[in-house]
């Protein structure tokens, strides 16, 4: 099945000039979530990883997934004021503004080895702030990943230091 095919894109949402990928489709689709996810499993299975996290909030549902399959340690990093214990924060910059992500103090020690796994990346301000969290904690990121990147957005280039896999590019459309 092409994956692609199985995300909805909805023009002009939330603004005009957006095309949002709408990531729903997949997942109200079995087969399609199903190979999403069997695809990230056969990537990770054999990689040496201690702990997988997943971004707020469809990271969750690929990162519980892809650590259920690979029996690793999910943690979560999330919007501010969800987390109950001690926690770490790093905020990011936004078109207009900042934003904060936030993670448990304790859920990531030194030299754990992490996955850091979302829905997408466009222009990569998200996932610059998880692996920063990562590096607070004193982990090691092995890689982040994506369904789906908007290359246009070029949120790649903040990794520059990270591998990065991305499984769908909607480029230009």
């Amino acid at each position: 099945m092409d994956l692609k095919k199985a995300i909805r894109t909805i023009p002009d949402w939330p603004k005009p000039g957006i095309m949002f990928r709408d990531i729903t489709t997949l997942l109200e689709n079995p087969e399609a979530f199903k190979q999403c996810c069997d695809e990230l499993y056969e990537r990770y299975k054999d990689k040496d990883i201690d702990v997988i996290t997943g971004i707020e909030s469809r990271g969750f549902v690929f990162g519980s997934v892809l650590a259920y399959k690979l029996k690793k340690k999910f943690v979560l990093i999330r919007k501010p004021g969800k987390l109950p214990g001690e926690i770490v924060k790093e905020e990011y910059s936004l078109e207009y503004g900042t934003d904060t992500i936030e993670m448990h103090k304790d859920s990531i020690k030194k030299g754990d080895k992490v996955l850091i796994i979302d829905d997408l990346i466009a222009t990569g301000g998200t996932v610059s702030a998880a692996v920063n969290l990562v590096k607070k904690l004193r982990g090691e990121v092995i890689e982040c990943a994506f369904v789906i990147e908007l290359p246009d957005l070029k949120g790649i280039d903040k990794l520059k230091e990270e591998k990065v896999f991305t499984m769908i590019k909607f480029e230009g459309d």
